[in-house]
């Protein structure tokens, strides 16, 4: 095997700001989903005072529901273990044997949970502003893609959730981790997200009247999340109990939302049915 023949991939972890590159991915998600969600309520001839409280539900949501996500789905066993572990997985530190502690940042992001906590905080929001909720449904689900993309470029910065050692010509070598060729499946998953962004937007344009109906937030779901399952296989396990089972976390825990979205899209087609009667 040729290592010259592979990508060699070791960015700074820092933009010349200082900021993060996960960080700015992060930030540049979800500020292209507001102007995107924003841009859809205008359309829609749904007011301003209606929108604005979204995106802090939404950030605190996905936020909560992603962090919560990872340390109960892929380490419980050691954030529940103690009180200080407890709090690492409220605040954004990391206690230190010698005594003490130093800021890390979110190191642990699971988008299960983030999608669960974005559901959570959709509903609340829908009790306080009584906007239907699947039409809000419907047009977070057009701009979600977009931020699920850029999520995943932030890992390919960060050098992490790394794929298995193949030998295809597109195979990146993480110096960070180790000197093996891998798959990038941080960019297999970007790129399907944004290619799911150009079809749902697409379809958008052409039916606007599908907004509301659930078809859109049926239609993120199933593809998000199939594309989750299969690229898993090209992925490596993230914790070591899940080399044991016959499917891992990721995609154990991407089937309920699978079916979640099949149940949607069904209903939004029966729904036009009996519209149309």
């Amino acid at each position: 095997m040729n290592l010259l023949n592979f990508i060699v991939w070791n960015p700074s972890l820092t933009t010349v700001f200082g900021l993060r590159w996960y960080s700015l991915c992060w930030m540049l998600g979800l500020v292209l989903a507001y102007l995107l969600v924003r841009q859809l309520y205008r359309q829609q001839k749904l007011s301003d005072t209606l929108f604005d409280p979204l995106f802090i539900y939404c950030f605190v949501g996905i936020l909560v529901g992603a962090r919560l996500g990872h340390c109960l789905f892929y380490e419980p066993d050691y954030f529940l273990s103690s009180g200080t572990h407890l709090v690492e997985m409220v605040l954004p530190i990391r206690f230190l044997s010698e005594g003490g502690w130093k800021f890390t940042g979110y190191e642990g992001l699971a988008s299960h949970g983030g999608t669960l906590g974005l559901m959570l905080a959709l509903w609340l929001y829908v009790r306080k502003t009584k906007v239907p909720l699947w039409q809000v449904l419907d047009n977070i689900a057009i701009a979600t893609p977009v931020t699920a993309c850029f999520i995943r470029l932030g890992n390919l910065m960060n050098s992490e959730i790394i794929g298995k050692v193949t030998d295809v010509p597109w195979a990146f070598i993480f110096e960070r981790v180790d000197s093996a060729p891998r798959h990038p499946g941080q960019l297999y998953e970007a790129i399907a997200y944004a290619l799911l962004f150009f079809i749902g937007w697409a379809i958008y344009r052409r039916h606007q009247e599908k907004v509301g109906t659930g078809f859109f937030f049926g239609l993120c779901l199933t593809y998000i999340f199939v594309a989750r399952f299969l690229i898993e296989y090209t992925k490596e396990v993230q914790e070591a109990f899940e080399a044991s089972l016959p499917l891992d976390m990721g995609q154990i825990l991407s089937i309920p939302f699978i079916i979640i979205g099949i149940v949607c899209m069904v209903r939004a087609k029966n729904k036009k049915k009996k519209h149309v009667q």
